[in-house]
């Protein structure tokens, strides 16, 4: 890949359906940490998640013939909405596999955005192993939630924006799933800013790719529940993120269950915006960090903001 152009062309063609979000000056977090904070709003992208950006750069970048066949993906939540709001944007048919017991929440959510929900396995791999099948049985485009370059580069968009919108960074901090979100926007900004230091954190009961990346190879582990859904699950194997994040992050933080609600609560009361488990993930790791980023200027993705009742009622309880 070529980060520096093919995110500057995602971000043209993409521009006219994804919103610039904002990036906050936080008083708060910079006064707390001694330095300079700004938190990058994906929590007010469309659908609710900077899953919109790569979703819609692949779907734009297909062609007629294949938009005429409709797509295919699966997800139990930000990528499946993603997805069917891209397909329905274009005018596209869009199946999204979903496994039994998921969210009722996100389905409908999909649904809203008007994906055809097929409900298969009893797992996330079970579903998108079938995805993947109808998709070739089909010959419809499977549309990965990050082993994908035209993805990936659309998740650099956020880079290309934080450029624009400040002189320049010491520090970001990212949370880490299957490496598509920090993969895309680190390279672009290190790209911009070779000596910027990125930092990517996930959650102690899931952080298969930073595992991964410390064991240099992709690993097959098992996850706990955690309120970072987001970056939950396995990596794909042979995925392009897996060297992509192993070239690009330079120190790696895993926060506990409790670090994350304690964030996520931090930034509720300070910020006066919702977020998501997954974005509670780059706030505790900012929290965590605090002596070691005094007098920077930080930067923190706050990736999404799609949280149900349920779990806004369990973290403040």
């Amino acid at each position: 890949m070529n980060f520096p152009k093919d995110v500057n062309a995602a971000a043209k063609q993409i521009k006219p359906y994804i919103r610039y979000t904002y990036f906050n000056y936080s008083p708060y977090f910079s006064k707390f940490v001694n330095g300079e904070v700004h938190f990058k709003m994906e929590n007010l992208q469309v659908t609710g998640s900077f899953k919109a950006r790569g979703a819609m750069n692949k779907i734009l970048s297909l062609s007629n013939e294949e938009r005429s066949r409709g797509v295919i993906s699966a997800s139990t939540g930000n990528h499946g909405a993603a997805v069917a709001n891209a397909a329905k944007v274009m005018g596209i048919p869009c199946s999204i596999y979903v496994p039994k017991d998921s969210s009722i929440a996100k389905l409908k959510n999909m649904e809203n955005y008007g994906a055809t929900i097929e409900v298969y396995g009893g797992d996330c791999v079970e579903s998108e192993l079938r995805a993947r099948e109808v998709a070739i049985l089909k010959k419809k485009v499977y549309v990965s939630p990050y082993n994908d370059p035209l993805v990936i580069a659309g998740q650099g968009t956020i880079g290309f924006e934080i450029k624009d919108q400040c002189d320049g960074l010491d520090v970001i901090i990212i949370s880490v799933g299957g490496g598509g979100l920090i993969g895309g926007t680190a390279s672009y900004l290190k790209s911009v800013w070779p000596e910027l230091y990125v930092i990517g954190c996930s959650p102690e009961n899931s952080a298969v790719m930073i595992h991964s990346i410390n064991k240099g190879e992709i690993l097959d582990l098992q996850s706990k529940p955690t309120l970072s859904d987001g970056t939950a699950g396995g990596v794909e194997e042979n995925s392009i993120t897996f060297p992509i994040c192993k070239d690009n992050i330079d120190q790696s933080v895993l926060v506990s269950e409790t670090e994350i609600k304690n964030g996520m609560i931090s930034f509720i009361e300070n910020e006066h915006l919702l977020l998501e488990g997954a974005a509670g993930t780059a706030v505790a790791t900012l929290i965590k960090m605090k002596d070691e980023l005094k007098g920077k200027r930080i930067g923190v993705v706050i990736c999404g903001g799609n949280i149900s009742l349920d779990i806004i009622k369990k973290v403040l309880n």
